[in-house]
C-alpha cells in the first residue's frame, strides 16, 4: 500500500512537471500534449528503444503538437504498478513484457505457451495476423487497456554451469524463473527445479551457486553480466520475450480520430524498429558473451538445442498446454498461436 501510495506521488509531480513544461511553448495550435509513457527496464534496452521510437514517432507525426515523456527503470513503479497505473487511467502508455500482466489479464497466458515456435519468423507470422492480434487486443480492453503494438526482445534462453544434451541432462538443475506459475510448470515438466529468487539478488545467486541456472533473453543477461558466472548460454529458446505497448483505454477513446491515427502509425512503426533492434542486438550480445566482454576468462560457451531435444520438451508440456488451452477459451486463438490453423 505504501508503495502504491508513493507512486501516486510520483506520478503527480511528473504530471505536474509535464504540464507546466509545456508553458508558453507557443505552437501553432495553442496546444501541447506531454503524456507519460513508463517502462520497468532500462533505456539501453530493447523496451527502452521501442519507448523512445514511438514517442519520437508521436512528435514527428504530429509536427511536435503530441508529445511523450519516457521514464525508464522503474523510476514511477515496477511491472505490476505500471500496469495498474495504465488500467486506472493514472498515465497513458507502458511498454513491458506479457509475463506480469497474466496475473491481471489471465489469458494473456496463451503467450507462456513453452516451445511454441522454431523461429522469430514464424512468431511474427502470427503477429502480424489482424485477426489474432484483434481478438488479443479485445483480453487488453477487458481489462481496460489497449494493445497497440507488439514486440519482442527476441527468444529467452538458458543459462547455466551444466551442459544440457539430452532431456535427462535438465533433471534437478535449480533455475531461477519469473514467478508466473506457467513458466515455473515449464521448468518442472522437463524435470528442473524452478526456483523464484529477487532479480536484485540473481548475479550473487549465480556466484554462489544458490541456484544452478537462470533464464532471460541474450539482452537480460549481457546488461547483467551472467555469463560471467555461468559457463553456458544454452538456446533454449523456450518462450519468446514479447514486448506490449499498451495504452489506457479511457484515455485512448477520449482522443479525436486524427490523433489516434498518429498514435497508431507511430506504434507500428516503433515496433518495426523494435524487432530489427531484437536480432542486431542480440548478434553483438552473442559475441560478448563468447568473448568475456573482452575477458576470455569470463567467457561463455552457446549451446545449440536440437529439434529433436526441443520437440521431446514441447512433448512433456502437454499437460501445460491443455491447462493454458482452458484459461485461454478460444481454441481458434489458441490454434493460430500454436501454428495449428
Amino acid at each position: 500500500m505504501k508503495k502504491r501510495l508513493f507512486t501516486l506521488l510520483i506520478l503527480t509531480a511528473v504530471l505536474a512537471a509535464s504540464v507546466f513544461g509545456l508553458t508558453g511553448c507557443g505552437s501553432s495550435s495553442g496546444q501541447e500534449y506531454a503524456w507519460v509513457l513508463a517502462t520497468a527496464s532500462p533505456e539501453d534496452t530493447v523496451t527502452g528503444l521501442f519507448a523512445l521510437r514511438f514517442a519520437e514517432e508521436v512528435e514527428r507525426l504530429s509536427d511536435g503538437k503530441m508529445r511523450i515523456q519516457v521514464y525508464h527503470n522503474s523510476t514511477l513503479g515496477g511491472d505490476t504498478e505500471l500496469l495498474e497505473s495504465v488500467q486506472c487511467g493514472e498515465i497513458p502508455f507502458v511498454v513491458q513484457n506479457t509475463a506480469p500482466e497474466v496475473s491481471y489479464l489471465p489469458r494473456l497466458c496463451l503467450f507462456d505457451l513453452p516451445c511454441a515456435f522454431s523461429n522469430l519468423d514464424e512468431l511474427h507470422k502470427v503477429l502480424d495476423d489482424e485477426t489474432f492480434m484483434t481478438k488479443i487486443n479485445d483480453i487488453y480492453e477487458e481489462g481496460h487497456c489497449r494493445l497497440l503494438a507488439m514486440a519482442d526482445q527476441n527468444f529467452r534462453v538458458m543459462t547455466s554451469n551444466v551442459k544440457p544434451t539430452s532431456l535427462d541432462d535438465f533433471k534437478g538443475i535449480k533455475i531461477r524463473t519469473m514467478e508466473n506459475s506457467y513458466h515455473m510448470t515449464f521448468w518442472s515438466s522437463i524435470g528442473a527445479n524452478p526456483t523464484p529468487m529477487a532479480f536484485a539478488e540473481l548475479y550473487v545467486g549465480l556466484e554462489q551457486h544458490t541456484v544452478d541456472a537462470q533464464e532471460n533473453p541474450y539482452e537480460v543477461i549481457c546488461s547483467n553480466k551472467f555469463y560471467e558466472v555461468q559457463k553456458y548460454v544454452v538456446e533454449t529458446n523456450h518462450l519468446p520475450h514479447l514486448l506490449a505497448l499498451v495504452a489506457s483505454n479511457d484515455f485512448y477513446e477520449s482522443l479525436p480520430e486524427d490523433q489516434q491515427a498518429i498514435i497508431d502509425e507511430a506504434a507500428a512503426i516503433a515496433r518495426d524498429y523494435a524487432r530489427e533492434q531484437a536480432v542486431e542486438r542480440s548478434d553483438s550480445r552473442i559475441e560478448e558473451i563468447t568473448t568475456g566482454g573482452g575477458n576470455p576468462a569470463k567467457a561463455a560457451e552457446i549451446v545449440e538445442v536440437s529439434d529433436e531435444l526441443r520437440a521431446q520438451m514441447r512433448e512433456r508440456c502437454t499437460g501445460l498446454y491443455e491447462e493454458i488451452r482452458g484459461v485461454v477459451g478460444d481454441d481458434d486463438l489458441f490454434n493460430t498461436y500454436i501454428g495449428e490453423n
